[in-house]
């Protein structure tokens, strides 16, 4: 590894997640020059006093979205590189090393504005490689005042100014801890979409509603091979169709009240 600390500043986003965030900070302490942490005002489990144990300095607002809440935490970075990472992701040795090989060659003469990598899930006891949820790449280090998060409450990702290249070590993933984590976070998808909906006046056809969610699922379990992945595979499958059903069935819900309001 390499002597010094990267010019990196980690910028994480959480809530409550003094139970698991120690494996996030770990994966990326004593490597990087700085971490920010981006707290909500609703965190009372002690998540900043543990981030703050490693050096982190946390900062907070209250909760206005995902987008707005990460590029809070950017704003308060002070590298000339950032890095994202949440509260249940785990930058592993390989991918480490990798980020430190790309500095060691390119620091001075980046190639790319930002770089993406893939993100492997563990999904009830198996590490997910296909399917929708396999290889999921995600940008998450770039150059400051090269990207930003834009506006979007559901499914936030940077938009960079500039090329993008790749990194082809796992971002590793704990996102669902159980059933009942599962499904409050689903439905809180669906709350986001109908938000996102009503603000870009996005219209939902009843069509929609029935065939795309069974167009989902083929595309994961099939098209995507998500059945190599056991049941775990057809579980996830099952839960995309469910999710697309939701969400598209509760907008056209909200549109036909609205009509009959009008």
């Amino acid at each position: 590894m390499a002597a010094s600390r990267l010019p990196i500043s980690v910028c994480m986003v959480a809530g409550n997640e003094a139970h698991r965030i120690r494996h996030a900070l770990d994966s990326v302490h004593g490597w990087i020059s700085e971490i920010i942490l981006a707290i909500d005002d609703k965190v009372t489990d002690g998540t900043d006093k543990i981030a703050e144990s490693y050096g982190a300095r946390v900062v907070s607002q209250p909760w206005r979205g995902h987008a707005v809440h990460r590029n809070f935490a950017s704003t308060h970075a002070t590298q000339p590189w950032l890095l994202a990472i949440d509260a249940d992701e785990v930058i592993p040795p390989e991918l480490r090393d990798e980020i430190i090989r790309l500095f060691e060659k390119h620091q001075f003469n980046p190639l790319c504005a930002a770089y993406r990598f893939p993100r492997c899930t563990f999904y009830h006891g198996r590490w997910i490689r296909h399917g929708d949820w396999y290889p999921d790449r995600k940008v998450r280090l770039w150059q400051r005042d090269q990207a930003d998060w834009g506006d979007k409450r559901l499914h936030e990702s940077l938009v960079v100014r500039g090329s993008t290249g790749d990194l082809k070590n796992n971002l590793l993933h704990y996102s669902m801890e159980s059933l009942e984590h599962e499904m409050k976070k689903t439905m809180l998808s669906v709350d986001y979409f109908v938000q996102e909906c009503a603000e870009r006046k996005r219209k939902i056809r009843f069509t929609t509603v029935l065939f795309h969610p069974w167009w989902r699922f083929v595309r994961s379990y099939f098209l995507r091979r998500g059945f190599l992945d056991g049941w775990q595979g057809l579980a996830i499958a099952r839960i995309i169709a469910i999710y697309t059903f939701l969400r598209y069935l509760k907008v056209y819900q909200v549109q036909n009240e609205k009509k009959r309001v009008d």
